[in-house]
């Protein structure tokens, strides 16, 4: 490559097609979350779930996902990121299919969770493979920029051929995922290239002669609390002050226990100090809340509207794909609005 080629941030041969795998990898993530939120409805109606049941099948993804994105970043470090991401996008597939078969809510949940596992494994790998394979500058930047974008534009396909799948049958929108894996894991075995073993003297993180370990007890125990936590909020309303107290209790005290590995581990998954940044935790603290409130408003949202206003899932699709756009345009623009006077250096 020139140095022209270089400097502009272009993008070609293997390295292209190592990107285009990564951006189909997370462009899978993002269709297969918007498909589902528009399939809801129908979900429950065939399963029979009441709306406290029908949440975790959205929710049961998003612990499983937050609950290990720590614990597969450090793992794709420690065991490769290819191996990692291959072995999980496998897993992806697996279950997927899995529930599309579902015949009962609990299996549903549970083949939702495992998925959202996979999808906290393979996506830090993905990600890794990009900020260490590309070199850093406008390729790299240029790099994250088109991930980032395929990120959004899979939510907000995923929007509209979600609508189309479920007016056909729900467990569509579980099959065409796998069919999608499937290509991405055939090019990604193809494309992606076989690093040196981690660990060895140069290559992971740990350099020459350290061997770092697998913080498994910080990632089950903060899995546990978020779990806990939120099963208590979410039966509140069903169950016993004493019940509910106990749920979030036990949630706390395993978040203070997450608290206490990670301040005696070696390798950490979270370095508490980080936490003495106060614009750190307030951007934190911020994303959490937009978070929170964006999942919330599409569970109540497209309930209403099919269930309420009798509009069809194409219809629901199409009133949605607006903060789908949104999501493609943030991070295409934001750099460009970027102060140069913000950028460090």
């Amino acid at each position: 490559m020139t140095s022209r080629q270089t400097a502009s941030g272009a993008l070609r041969g293997r390295e292209g097609g190592v990107l285009l795998v990564l951006c189909g990898a997370i462009f899978l993530e993002g269709i297969d979350v918007a498909m589902l939120n528009v399939a809801l409805p129908s979900i429950r109606a065939d399963l029979g779930l009441s709306t406290g049941s029908l949440q975790w099948v959205m929710s049961a993804y998003v612990l499983g996902y937050g609950g290990f994105m720590l614990l597969g970043g450090r793992a794709a470090d420690l065991f490769g990121r290819r191996r990692m991401f291959v072995g999980w996008l496998a897993v992806f597939l697996l279950f997927s299919g899995l529930g599309g078969f579902a015949t009962e809510g609990w299996t549903l949940i549970v083949a939702r969770f495992v998925t959202g596992v996979a999808a906290a494994f393979m996506t830090p790998a993905g990600l890794s493979i990009i900020t260490t394979g590309f070199e850093e500058g406008p390729r790299r930047d240029k790099a994250l920029l088109f991930y980032a974008g395929t990120s959004a534009a899979g939510f907000s396909i995923g929007l509209v051929v979600g609508g189309l799948l479920t007016a056909v049958d729900w467990r569509w929108v579980f099959f065409a995922p796998v069919v999608l894996s499937a290509l991405i894991l055939v090019a990604a075995l193809a494309l992606v290239p076989k690093p040196p073993r981690p660990g060895r003297a140069g290559t992971g993180t740990g350099g020459a002669g350290v061997r770092q370990s697998v913080d498994l007890a910080g990632g089950v125990t903060v899995t546990a609390a978020v779990v806990l936590l939120v099963l208590g909020v979410e039966r509140a309303t069903h169950s016993s002050l004493a019940w509910t107290a106990g749920t979030i209790g036990a949630g706390l005290a395993f978040l203070a226990a997450f608290a206490a590995v990670e301040r005696r581990s070696a390798s950490p998954l979270v370095r508490l100090g980080i936490f003495r940044s106060g614009a750190l935790v307030r951007a934190n603290l911020s994303g959490l809340l937009f978070s929170a409130g964006f999942f919330g408003f599409q569970f109540l949202v497209v309930l209403y509207l099919q269930e309420l206003r009798d509009w069809s899932t194409l219809q629901t699709s199409f009133a949605m794909i607006v903060i789908g756009i949104d999501a493609v345009l943030s991070p295409l623009l934001t750099p460009g609005w970027w102060p140069a006077s913000a950028t460090p250096g």
